[in-house]
Parts: structure tokens; sequence; C-alpha cells
């Protein structure tokens, strides 16, 4: 069973149980300024989990494309990658652990519609409980419907407990591991599977999450309105489980890569880590330049530069030749056609992206190993000389460091990001200056200058045009800041007649209604939306409406809002300036 079946397998398994199949988020979040790239399945749906209606039920399933880099320093070992698709399905406010459990053991096991694992090789955790939740005995008393006792283990909130972050949905998890060994482990002592997880001997093939509570500045502050299930599962390890292979790259979504490596070199692979973290990186990068981003030396474009460049420093490594590497994109593109096709609708354009990044760091590659041989013969890397790797001759931090470490010398890695922090508030894409996107979290003031936003993107295109559109939007408690497409400064009368439109809104106790409807038809009547492509085929339209009187907004939308415009405050522009070229931006407060 190749990959594009397991795929297909997963999303019908679940759709023939009332999940609406809802296609991937792109890898750059919209509405999460806290992460560079989605890192999880539920990210894109934190609205919807928590309490906001999803346009297509209460049941959804897909596979959604994932970047992680925490882990870069163990790609190369058996499991671990940096892009990955998550396969996932979720109940909001519907089903819970009986159902979920029962759903995810019925497709790792079943030969019919499933993957046909052996259960036999099975393990199980589950939480153990502590001040925020107590221990997990329902899903413990399900999982013995399927597993013996003897292979169900309590674990603690560090394995056993999944928060998007400092705020959201969170709750205990229930994770499932499969025996990967020739022969079979058999039953195992607590501390014996923990050894056999530490050897990669199981691994990690499914969680399944409770959200039940709400997290708030890194606390728990109590329950969500329902009870919400979030499941995950790694298609690059199942396709590991069910192919019998030890390693990911072994399987059919690698294998014609590391086949072309091995092809670059010449002849037998050498250094099979390096091979590894290649392929790896040359993937990723493929699927980010997919998604719109390009090399650059802040966030997204930054990761992306990075992992460019360390695969260039290790087909160095494996001895492949100068501007190879871009031969790697077709083979890539096709192992993804039908699949996310807008990569092999780009696969030139994004070889020639990797190539000129190549071309770009050999230009300053030989310089700067001198200048670091030079460094490393005073016994330890400042930040001064760290910063200046990075500034003049392109390396990033990490690569500094991997050279350091392979030299047994230490490199300056604070004293480093203070260097680097001062270097971007000078700069035009310092912090301040540079736009991400979406809302900081769910709260009461957030969703009210959300609401507020729509009714300020309704007035600007009332008085400027409908060539004004969403060009991005930052959203915290305290303020709104909105970028849109107008090609000069507005005026501070236009200005005021945008304020007094959105106030005039807020004014009437305005409600806003929820439409669902299809995208095409959404677009056919003029609904204002951006990122279109991102959205699924059957849309949440909001309208800002006094009944049987006026429409102030009419948007589509993926967000929170408010039910009703009373009490939202008094709307005010405090500021209207340049973002870019034919991009303003406006930041705005509800007072």
């Amino acid at each position: 069973m190749d990959s594009r079946e397991i795929r297909s397998r997963f999303l019908k398994f679940f759709e023939k149980r009332g999940h609406a199949v809802i296609p991937s988020a792109p890898l750059v979040p919209e509405n999460d300024p806290s992460v560079l790239f989605n890192t999880a399945g539920m990210q894109p749906l934190v609205p919807y989990l928590m309490g906001a209606p999803h346009p297509q039920g209460k049941r959804l399933v897909n596979a959604q494309k994932c970047v992680r880099t925490q882990d870069i320093d163990e790609v190369g070992d058996n499991t671990h990658d940096t892009f990955f698709e998550m396969l996932g399905n979720w109940s909001l406010g519907d089903y819970f652990k009986e159902d979920a459990i029962k759903w995810s053991y019925e497709f790792l096991t079943s030969k019919e519609e499933g993957l046909g694992l052996d259960p036999k090789r099975l393990y199980v955790t589950v939480f153990e409980g502590n001040n925020d939740a107590p221990r997990d005995n329902e899903a413990f008393e399900i999982w013995k419907k399927y597993v013996p006792e003897n292979r169900i283990y309590f674990m603690p909130a560090k394995s056993n407990w999944w928060s998007p972050g400092d705020n959201g949905p969170c709750g205990p998890d229930t994770e499932m591991f499969y025996d990967v060994t020739e022969r079979g482990l058999g039953d195992m002592t607590k501390e014996e599977y923990m050894a056999a997880d530490d050897r990669q001997d199981v691994v990690e093939i499914w969680n399944d999450v409770f959200m039940e509570y709400e997290k708030e500045g890194g606390k728990v502050v109590g329950k969500l309105a329902s009870k919400n299930v979030d499941t995950g599962s790694g298609l690059e390890r199942v396709v590991m489980m069910v192919q019998g292979k030890n390693n990911i790259f072994d399987t059919d979504l690698f294998v014609s890569v590391m086949g072309k490596i091995k092809e670059l070199v010449g002849g037998e692979i050498r250094d099979v880590r390096a091979s590894r973290i290649v392929a790896d990186h040359i993937r990723t990068g493929v699927m980010i330049i997919a998604d719109g981003v390009r090399p650059a030396n802040t966030d997204q474009g930054y990761i992306l530069r990075r992992l460019l460049r360390r695969a260039v420093r290790y087909a160095d490594v494996l001895g492949i030749g100068h501007n190879m590497l871009a031969g790697l994109v077709p083979i890539i593109a096709e192992k993804y056609t039908g699949v996310y096709d807008n990569v092999a609708a780009q696969a030139t354009f994004i070889a020639d992206e990797i190539r000129k990044e190549e071309e770009k760091f050999r230009q300053m590659l030989e310089r700067g190993m001198k200048e670091f041989a030079h460094i490393s013969k005073r016994g330890g890397v400042s930040a001064v000389d760290v910063f200046q790797l990075f500034s003049t001759y392109g390396f990033p931090l990490e690569m500094t460091e991997e050279l350091a470490k392979e030299q047994g010398i230490t490199v300056d890695r604070a004293g480093f990001e203070a260097e680097f922090k001062k270097h971007q508030d000078l700069s035009r894409t310092s912090t301040e200056g540079k736009f991400k996107g979406g809302l900081a979290n769910n709260s009461e003031k957030t969703t009210a200058l959300h609401t507020a936003t729509h009714l300020m993107l309704a007035g600007l295109r009332k008085y400027l045009g409908d060539s004004v559109h969403q060009a991005g939007s930052n959203i915290t408690e305290e303020r709104t800041r909105f970028d849109f497409t107008y090609p000069e400064k507005v005026p501070r009368d236009v200005l005021d007649k945008v304020e007094a439109y959105v106030n005039e809104a807020i004014g009437k106790h305005s409600i806003v209604k929820i439409e669902q409807m299809k995208k095409e038809d959404a677009k056919a009547a003029g609904v204002e939306g951006s990122f279109w492509e991102k959205y699924p085929d059957v849309v949440n339209v909001y309208s800002v409406v006094v009944p049987d009187s006026t429409t102030y907004s009419r948007e589509l939308c993926g967000g929170p809002h408010v039910v009703q415009t009373e009490g939202m405050g008094k709307f005010k522009i405090v500021k209207e300036e340049a973002s870019s070229a034919g991009i303003r931006r406006i930041k705005a407060v509800l007072e």
C-alpha cells in the first residue's frame, strides 16, 4: 500500500462515518501570529474548536501540510522530518472519547477499510493527571476493550497533554505506538516501554486529543463550551509502518528522491544521515516555496533560507556537484501531483528559486569558511563573530553552531540574539516593521476588534472604491492593525467618514449573522473576501446587519465574531501610513 492509497483510505474511512473532507490550509497560517508555519492539523481550526460553527458541520477530516523545525538536529534519524502531513479527524462538540478511540483502533487494524496493522504490536499511553486535570480513567477503560491492560501506560503531561501554545483549546491525549522491531517486543512494563521508545523500537503512530479545556497566558483557566476531539496521525510514520520499513526515508514518499541523490553522488551513499538531511530539506523547501514564501533573513523566509543552505552544506559533504539540488524538484512535484497541485504547477519556478539561493550562498560560502577557520583558532565564536558570519557571509546561526560543534568550540548564542535584535530594530524589516497576520487570541476584546475590522474594510470600500481589499491583519486586545490595497495616502476626512460608518453600525446594535454558502455562490454574490483559495467549497459568510434595514458588512471569514455590536465601544482610527508599494496600513482601537 503506497502513501497515496493510505491518505485516500484515511479520508474515505472517516467520510463514511459522517466527516466532511476539507482541504489542507496553506503552510503559512492566516489567523495565528504565534507561529511561522502550521505545525499541527488543528491550528487552522482553532476558531471552530473554540466554538465558532464550521460551514461543513461538526465532523471534519483532512490531510494538513505542516512544518516543524524545532527537532531539526534530529533529522537524519529514522523518523524525524521538517515537512510532514498530519492526517486528522475532528469532532466539534459531537462525539468524544468512545468513538474517537474506537475509530482510531479500527482504522489502524482493519484490513478491509484501514491499514491492517497487527494489533499485537500496539501500545497505548493515557494522561496520568495533574493540577490542571484529573487522571484519564475514562480513556483507560475504553482502551481495555481493544488492547491488553498491561500495554496501556499512564504518562505525565509532558507527553500526554496537548496545547497549541500559551492560549487556546487544550486537553489530555491518548497516544498509540507501534512496534517496528523484526521479531516483536511482546508485553512490556512501563519502564521497558519507555526504554523501547527511546530506542525508537516503538514509534508513535496516532494521537487523540480530548479538548475540554482553555488556556490563557500559559495557564488552564476553565473548560470549553463544548468538548472537541482532535486526532492526528503523521502520514510519513504511518507509511513507514504499513510498508514494513524501519525509517521514513525507505518509504515511497522518499525513495525516488533518495535514489536521485544516489545518482548525483555517482554511486553508493557513504553518509546516510547527510543524504537524508538533503532529501528532507529540499522537500520542505519545495512545499514552502509552493505556498508563497521566498528566501529572506526574517520570519518564514529565514526558515526557508536556513533549510536550503543547510541542504547545500550537506550536499557538499556527499560530493554532489554545484547547482544539482534543483534536479530533485520534479521528483518531489510528481509525488504530490493530484494531492497538492500547486507544487507541480510551480515546479520550474521552485527549481529556479532553489538554484538562485544555492548560487547566492556559494558566492559567500568559500570566503565564509575561511573566515570561520580564522575565528575558530581563537577557541570560541563571539556574538560579534556569529553576527558577522550571518550578515556578511550568509551563515545561519545554526550552521555556525554545527561547525563549532564539529571543532569542539563554543558559540555565544545569547549574545548573537541580542546583536541580531539590535540589527532588526535598525532595519526596515525589524520586528515593528514586519507584518505578522492573524488574531493574537480569541478573547472578548480581540473578537470585538475583529468584527470592527470587518466594518472598517466595508467603510473603506464604500468611500475609496471596490478596488480596496484586505492585504493582511494583526489583531490583539489593544488594537487592530490592518493592511489594504490602495495606491496613495488616505485623507483624514475620509478616515473620519470610515470611523463614523463603523460607529454607526455599532451604535445601532447590529447583529452578526452567519450564512453558509457555496464558495462560488458567495463570490458571485459579491461577498468580500481575501485568501479565497484556503477556504473549503462551503464557506461561512458573516454579515453585520440591522434586521430589515441596513447591511453594514458582508464578508467571508473563518475567525471569531461578536453576536451583536452593542457594548463594543467607540471605534477610532489612530494612524494611517504606507506599508509597502500599493499597500496602506491602519491602526485602530475600540475605546
